[in-house]
């Protein structure tokens, strides 16, 4: 595996989020795929599509999550019938989780969004932080995992 830059990752899917180009979850897609799996179509950036928002705007789990735990099982989940590698993507798939909830105390978009504003300033740099936290966490562990 080449020498992936963890900041410059962060700061790209931050910059995707700030930008409007992508929401949290594409953003996460798009970052993770580009740096570690560009043979991937960039078609697979539109499953992350519905989960902005928590969830197509429904306030549940943190797109940003959902994008990074998506990128986890692009890269280690299983794509065969009793694949084994579903023990293992879900074992990272809680670290994830578990990381995410130690650094933000909720994963629930609704309560880590009560009282702002959706679409303001400050929604908008408390969301590009989480795209950009979640980016750089999900590299930490594939990178880790590839070794």
């Amino acid at each position: 595996m080449e020498e992936i830059n963890i900041q410059e990752l962060r700061e790209k899917a931050e910059g995707y989020y700030q930008r409007g180009e992508f929401f949290c979850s594409e953003a996460i897609i798009k970052v993770i795929k580009d740096a570690f799996a560009p043979e991937i179509s960039d078609d697979i950036v539109k499953m992350a599509s519905g989960f902005p928002v928590g969830m197509g705007r429904s306030g549940c789990t943190c797109g940003a999550l959902s994008g990074g735990i998506m990128a986890l099982g692009m890269m280690f989940g299983r794509n065969k019938p009793n694949g084994t590698e579903v023990d293992k993507t879900m074992q990272i798939s809680k670290e994830l989780h578990d990381k995410f909830r130690e650094m933000n105390k909720s994963t629930c978009c609704r309560v880590l969004t009560k009282g702002l504003v959706m679409g303001s300033d400050v929604h908008k740099k408390q969301c590009v932080r989480l795209t950009g936290e979640v980016a750089e966490e999900v590299a930490k562990i594939i990178i880790r995992e590839s070794k």
